[in-house]
């Protein structure tokens, strides 16, 4: 006879992708779950920063010097190494990008969450609009429009393959910009969340098989999402490191004198 364990409890049908697009709460469109999120993060932040830079001190708090810090690795890590001497004007708006997409990130592996807007395409889609806007307002402010346009489409190659160049070049300033800078953000979190969902309830079905071989499979697929939890959030910084790195290199490329 083979050892079998009593099923433990009815386990619930896997999320589907509905899970991404949760119900209004109180039957409002406008608040759902991600908004309620959102509107935590920021006043997390601004609590935070508020808090600790009202009152510096020459010798920093630990609290101080986590603030100063995120700004200084932004500011001197990202801002003045990618975009140069004109760096610093923009560490306030990339600092800013970095914290809030962190948050938005780390929501993935809290209990209660455990789900981040940033998984939802329309977050990433409205932060790489907001990159956009500022590299296309800075390139022509410095440039004149159409002359920024022409120095970033026009590559110095022979006049006979510019007609292949160019719809390449403006498809990239235009489009492929701002869409892989979306995408990226969204199909990490959204590939992060369904892998926890993977080995999470994988070991909640297993486990309930009654098979005491499947439920040590079930065991070891809690202990692989405890494992990838933490590298969940590895990647939650990591994702809001390469969004802003990516914003800088785009400001770069739109101050430079030639493209």
């Amino acid at each position: 006879m083979s050892l079998q364990l009593a099923p433990v409890a009815d386990v619930p049908w896997p999320p589907s992708v509905d899970e991404f697009f949760p119900p209004g709460v109180g039957g409002s469109v406008w608040i759902t779950k991600f908004t309620i999120m959102v509107w935590i993060a920021v006043a997390l932040i601004i609590l935070f920063f508020v808090l600790t830079q009202r009152n510096p001190k020459i010798v920093p708090t630990k609290a101080q010097w986590i603030g100063e810090s995120m700004y200084g690795f932004v500011r001197n890590g990202i801002a003045k190494e990618v975009i140069g001497h004109e760096g610093p004007r923009f560490a306030p708006y990339l600092t800013t990008l970095f914290v809030f997409i962190s948050f938005l990130n780390i929501f993935a592996i809290i209990p209660g969450f455990q789900i981040s807007p940033s998984s939802h395409i329309a977050f990433p889609i409205i932060l790489a609009l907001l990159s956009y806007v500022i590299y296309w307002y800075q390139g022509a402010k410095k440039h004149g429009f159409l002359n920024y346009i022409k120095t970033s489409i026009v590559l110095p190659a022979p006049w006979w393959v510019q007609p292949i160049l160019l719809p390449i070049e403006l498809a990239q300033i235009l489009i492929i910009r701002p869409v892989t800078l979306a995408v990226r953000l969204f199909a990490n979190l959204f590939a992060g969340h369904l892998i926890l969902l993977v080995f999470t309830l994988g070991g909640f079905v297993l486990l309930g098989t009654g098979n005491i071989g499947l439920a040590a499979v079930g065991v070891v697929s809690w202990g692989m999402a405890l494992v990838m939890t933490l590298f969940e959030a590895g990647v939650a910084l990591l994702q809001a490191y390469v969004f802003v790195l990516l914003t800088a290199s785009y400001v770069q490329s739109s101050l430079a004198d030639e493209h």
